[in-house]
C-alpha cells in the first residue's frame, strides 16, 4: 500500500492551541499576495503542460485537494457544533496569504504537504489567552459533538472513495475480460502452444470441447486441467467460424528462468483476453459502489476494481502484524523475500506517490480513479487508529470520558491528556521513521506499477 501519513494532517499540533494570531497582512498586501499566488498557479500548470506532465501535477493537485476535504470535514462539524474555529490554512511553514473572515483566519502556506484546521480546547492541556471561550472549547462539547468532530475527516474520504466507485461504475467503466483474444504469449525458450495452433488476437472464442463459453472464466480453469492433451475450439475470424486445435504444455515440465515453471501439472497455450471497460446504469452504479466500499467477502465479485474497507482493514492488521514488520525490516535491508513477489512490505512518501501518480496519469483515468480510492480508505482507516495525534484518538478519549462520566452518574469526566502524550510522541516518532523509510525506498528501489 501507500505512505499517505506524509500527507497527513498532525492533529496536535493544528487543533486548537491557543488563540489566533491577527493576520500581519493589510488589504492591499492580501490583494498582492493573492496575485502573487495566482501567477505562482497557472505558471506552474503552465510550465507542467508545457514539459508534459500536466496530468501528473494534476493528480497530485487532486490529493491535496483530499487532504483538504479532510480538514473541511472538521471545521464543517466544529462550525455547526458551535465550536471556535480559528484558522484553517492550506499547507505548512511560512505564510504566503491569508485573510480573516470573522473568528477564523484563512490561507495558504509554503509547503503544499496537506493542510490543518485549529479549533480551541482540544484537551484539558490547552490554555485559553480569553476564559469567555471556554463554553466553545471542543472539550466542553456533548459527547455527539466531539465525535463528530473526530470521525469527520476519515468520514470524507470514505464519500469520496465512494463517489470515486460510482464515477468508475457509471462514466469509465469496469475492466472485464472478454472472449476476444487480445494477446498471445510465448514460453521462454520461444514456444507459443496458441501460436502453433494457429490462434489470432482478434479471434473470438465460441466453445471448447464442444461446450459452449460465456465468459472468459471459463477457460482458463479448463487449459491448466487438460495438459497435454488436445484442445478443441471453435473461435470466430472475420465473421465466420473456424475451428482449431491446441495442445497444453505441461509446466511442471517446463523451466522459466531457471526454475519450474509450476510444481504441479498444470497446461499453459499462452492465450489472454481482451479487457473492456464496461458502465452501468446510474442507480446500479450507486448499488454497486455500495458493495465495493465495503469489499471483503461481502462485496468480493469481479466488479471489486479496489480493495474495499474491509480489504484494507485486514491489510493494515497485516502492515503492523509481526509478519508485516518482519517484512518491512527485509524491504528495507534488501534481503529477498521469495513468498513476496510483490517486494514485500512498503509504504510510499510524496516522492513515491508522485511516481506512481505520474505512471497512473501516462496510463490513464481508470488507475488513476483506483489509486484515489486506494489512497482515501487507506487514510480514512489508519487515522482511525485509536492512537493520539491521530483522530482515531480524539475519538477513543471521546468515548473513554463518556463511559467514565456515565459510571460517575452523570457527572462530567475528563481525560487527563498529558498522561498520553509519551504514547502520542511515540507515534510521531513512528509517523516519521516510515516517512524517511518510505522516501528512501522510494529513492533507491523506486516502485512501478506493475
Amino acid at each position: 500500500m501507500t505512505q499517505t501519513t506524509d500527507l497527513q494532517d498532525d492533529h496536535d499540533d493544528h487543533h486548537g492551541e491557543g488563540e489566533p494570531r491577527a493576520s500581519s497582512m493589510t488589504p492591499s498586501e492580501q490583494r498582492s499576495a493573492l496575485i502573487r499566488l495566482a501567477i505562482l498557479v497557472v505558471g506552474g500548470l503552465l510550465i507542467a503542460a508545457w514539459k508534459g506532465v500536466l496530468a501528473t501535477v494534476l493528480v497530485v493537485l487532486a490529493l491535496l485537494l483530499m487532504i483538504m476535504l479532510h480538514e473541511l470535514g472538521h471545521y464543517v462539524t466544529a462550525k455547526w457544533g458551535g465550536m471556535k474555529v480559528t484558522e484553517f490554512f492550506v499547507g505548512f511553514g511560512p505564510r504566503l496569504w491569508s485573510v480573516r473572515k470573522g473568528e477564523t483566519e484563512y490561507g495558504v502556506k509554503a509547503l503544499p504537504l496537506g493542510g490543518y484546521v485549529k479549533i480551541a480546547g482540544m484537551s484539558n492541556i490547552e490554555h485559553l489567552d480569553d476564559p469567555a471561550d471556554e463554553p466553545r472549547t471542543y472539550r466542553q462539547q456533548s459527547f455527539g459533538r466531539r465525535l463528530s468532530v473526530a470521525v469527520a475527516g476519515s468520514t470524507v474520504h470514505v464519500l469520496i472513495a465512494f463517489v470515486l466507485f460510482v464515477a468508475i461504475n457509471g462514466l469509465v467503466g469496469i475492466p472485464r475480460s472478454s472472449l476476444q483474444i487480445g494477446q498471445i504469449s510465448r514460453l521462454e525458450e520461444g514456444r507459443s502452444p496458441a501460436v502453433e495452433a494457429g490462434f489470432e488476437v482478434g479471434d473470438r472464442i465460441l466453445s471448447v470441447d464442444g461446450r459452449r463459453v460465456s465468459s472468459w472464466e471459463e477457460i482458463p480453469p479448463y487449459i491448466r486441467s487438460n495438459p497435454e492433451k488436445d484442445i478443441g475450439f471453435v473461435v470466430e475470424r472475420d465473421g465466420r467460424g473456424l475451428e482449431l486445435t491446441a495442445r497444453p504444455v505441461d509446466l511442471s515440465d517446463t523451466e522459466q528462468f531457471g526454475a519450474r515453471a509450476a510444481e504441479e501439472p498444470r497446461g499453459f497455450i499462452g492465450i489472454g483476453p481482451d479487457i473492456e471497460l464496461v458502465t452501468e446504469g446510474p442507480l446500479s452504479s450507486v448499488g454497486l459502489a455500495a458493495r465495493q466500499i465495503v469489499g471483503g467477502d461481502f462485496g468480493a465479485n469481479d466488479d471489486q476494481v479496489a480493495p474495499g474497507l474491509i480489504d484494507n482493514a485486514k491489510a493494515l492488521a497485516g502492515v503492523f502484524s509481526p509478519a508485516g514488520v518482519s517484512s518491512y525490516w527485509k524491504t528495507l535491508t534488501g534481503e529477498p523475500q521469495p513468498d513476496q513477489p510483490d517486494g514485500g512490505t512498503r509504504f510510499l512518501s510524496p516522492v513515491g506517490l508522485t511516481r506512481v501518480a505520474s505512471q497512473a496519469a501516462d496510463i490513464g483515468i481508470y488507475p488513476v480513479l483506483v489509486l484515489l480510492i486506494a489512497i482515501n480508505l487507506f487514510v480514512g482507516l489508519f487515522n482511525m487508529l485509536p492512537l493520539l495525534p491521530l483522530d482515531g484518538g480524539h475519538v477513543a478519549i471521546a468515548v473513554y470520558e463518556w463511559v467514565r462520566t456515565k459510571m460517575q452518574g452523570g457527572r462530567r469526566y475528563y481525560a487527563d491528556v498529558a498522561k498520553m502524550l509519551p504514547v502520542a510522541y511515540a507515534v510521531v516518532v513512528l509517523i516519521v521513521f516510515l516517512g524517511v523509510s518510505a522516501l528512501y525506498l522510494d529513492i533507491a528501489r523506486p516502485l512501478d506499477i506493475p
